[in-house]
This record gives C-alpha cells, structure tokens and sequence, in this order.
C-alpha cells in the first residue's frame, strides 16, 4: 500500500511537470500546454516542397483550418493499470494510453496524432471530422505490448505477437510499442491511417490501396516548428521497392492489386512480403504523383465513393465491405482489388504495368542520387 501510495505521489509529479514544461494555461482551465501544436508539410515525389499536383478545393473553413496550429493536449490523466506506470493524454480527437514517460515522446506525440490526423483528411475531397476519441495504447517495451495483446487480442492475439517490431490495429484501437523515435512515429501513423479510415469509411478498403495510402505517413520529421509528412523521403520502402527491382523480384501489377498481406504471409517469403508492401505504396504515389498527376481525381473518387459507400460492388461483396464483423476474406481481396482499379484506373493491365515500373524505377533512382 505504501508503494502505490509513493508511486502515486511521484506520478502527480510528474503530471504537473510535463503541463508546467510548456507552460500552463493561463485562464487557469487545466488544460495541459505541453504538446506544441504543428502545422502540416505535405511533400511531393522530389520532396523537395509542397505537393505539385493540385489536390480537390476544400470549404474556405476547412482550408483556413489546415492552417492553424493543432489544438494543445487538453488533459493529462494518471492511467492506473497492470502494466506499467501509465499516464493518458487526452487531445481533440485522441484518447492516448502511455506506459512511456520518455519527456520528449510525450511532448512530441499527441502533436504528431493530431498533425497526421489532418493528413488522413487531406486524402479525401469531402469533409470529415471524428465525434469521439480515437484510442491509442503506446507501451515502453515489448513486454507490456505483449501482456496487453494477450489480455486484448483473444484469438488474434497469437498472430499479433508475431510482429517482429511495431504495432497494430485492432476492434477500434491501435497498439505499440517503443522502437525508437523515428520509427514509433511512423508505426502510430501507418497504423492510424487504418483506425481513421475504418471509422469514417463506410466501405472498407481492400488491401492494396489500405496499404499503400497508410504507407504515406511512416515518414515524418519537424522543422521549423512544422510536423512534416513526406512521402516521398520513406527510404525504408523505397530502398525494399529498390532492391525488388533489382532482384526481378516484382509482383505483377494484376496480381499485386488481387492480393493482401495474408496471401503474402502464407508463402512465409519475406522478399515477398516486403514486395507486396513497398509496391503498393509505389502504386498509391503513382496514383498520386504520375504523368503530371493525371490519375489524382480518380485515386480521390475511388477514397470518396468508398467514404460513402457508392462503389459498384454485388450483393455479397458489399455486405462484406459494410460489415467489419465479417472477415475480409483473400477473395473478398481479389474481387473487389480488381473490380475498384478497373472501375476508377482502368483495364488495360499491360500499359498501366508498363507506366508503373517507369514510375518505380523513377522514384527508387530519385532516392540514390539523394
């Protein structure tokens, strides 16, 4: 008893430190001052400024929201649990759970959350905003990631904590744990992606866009005061989609678009694996960013329609796109994969492919002379 009472003590000490570190409120609310708001820097394929292509015209209200600074953590809370010394961090859209009192991750993190939030929404043409807190779990080490998979995951559980190093995400709520800085970022905005599109989307979406569009958030940096999202500089994937390239180890592009990361984890490849993963973040740029953007308002239609349920899918496929409770089954994958790049991309398999390895081999051999 004397020990929680102490540990207790030493927690309200801390609490207080971090509020005080960036400066109380000065109406005296309690809302914590400790995490700097950022603006958004979104890069293009050079990575050298602003995204070139003309994304779709946002309300004058949501254009002058992107320009202010991301609101402050509005609470922080003790988190009492059997995991570890926890705190949670309450910000505009995110209940976060931390076991990880590194000062500089707790300062830096509720920014970064609600910067990439504003990055998912500039995936869309139409306005969306979450009414209820998205959950984070963020643990110091593996083993509290663990503990807590077992105690969360029921059955999924065992296949979870199979991840070599990062997180996951899972009935509503994304998982991880510390792997560093640079790269505990990059998994909470990968992993973001998927909560924020699961929550807003009325149809899900199937592997190969799911993927590629998350892809576009691992890579981060602040400068100038500045969370900066850029794609464009995520050497991880970029140097895979190299050394793919290299080894004549590419997925066709008809294959590539059919499968997901359960086809690929069966063949127990991990070439093929990393295949699957750094080709279908090239493929989302090159929706993106390819032949001066001319496919960006089909890859925004193809977001949208999803966003509101208008795909053109049968009576089966559709049920399963609306239910999350029913498993996006492999063939589930490969109808509607093919069914949606056909319908918003096109059909003419050869040419398209032929187009995206000229992309790949552009962007990788962008990479190398940087």
């Amino acid at each position: 008893m004397r020990r929680q009472v102490v540990v207790r003590r030493m927690f309200h000490c801390w609490v207080i430190g971090i509020v005080c570190l960036a400066g109380c409120a000065p109406d005296n609310s309690g809302k914590a001052q400790a995490i700097a708001g950022r603006r958004i820097d979104y890069s293009d394929a050079t990575g050298q400024g602003p995204l070139s292509c003309p994304e779709p015209a946002l309300s004058a209200v949501e254009a002058g929201d992107l320009l202010e600074e991301i609101p402050t953590v509005e609470s922080v809370d003790l988190w009492e649990n059997k995991y570890g010394p926890g705190l949670r961090l309450t910000t505009t859209h995110y209940l976060i759970y931390t076991t990880l009192l590194d000062p500089v991750m707790l300062r830096r993190i509720p920014g970064f959350m609600e910067s990439v939030y504003r990055a998912y929404k500039t995936q869309l043409t139409e306005v969306v905003e979450t009414q209820s807190g998205l959950t984070i779990y963020l643990f110091a080490d593996r083993r509290q990631w663990e503990e807590f998979t077992k105690d969360f995951a029921g059955d999924q559980a065992r296949t979870f904590c199979r991840i070599k190093a990062g997180a996951y995400y899972h009935n509503g709520v994304c998982v991880a744990y510390d792997i560093g800085p640079a790269r505990t970022l990059a998994v909470l905005g990968h992993e973001g992606w998927h909560q924020f599109s699961d929550k807003h989307f009325k149809f899900r979406l199937p592997s190969w866009i799911d993927e590629g569009v998350a892809m576009l958030f691992e890579t981060n940096g602040i400068e100038s005061e500045t969370f900066k999202i850029a794609p464009a500089k995520n050497a991880y994937r970029l140097k895979s989609l190299s050394r793919t390239l290299e080894n004549d180890g590419m997925i066709p592009l008809r294959e590539l678009i059919a499968s997901n990361p359960g086809d690929v984890l069966a063949m127990d490849r991990t070439e093929a694996v990393m295949a699957f993963y750094s080709q279908s973040y090239a493929l989302v740029r090159f929706l993106r960013e390819a032949d001066s953007c001319r496919r960006l308002a089909a890859y925004h239609r193809l977001l949208a329609d999803g966003l509101r349920g208008r795909w053109q899918l049968d009576s089966t496929s559709r049920q399963i796109a609306i239910d999350r409770n029913i498993p996006r089954n492999i063939l589930w994958n490969h109808i509607v994969g093919l069914v949606l790049f056909e319908d918003y991309v096109g059909n003419d398999y050869d040419r398209i492919e032929k187009e995206y390895l000229t992309f790949c081999r552009q962007i990788t051999e962008l990479r190398s002379k940087n």
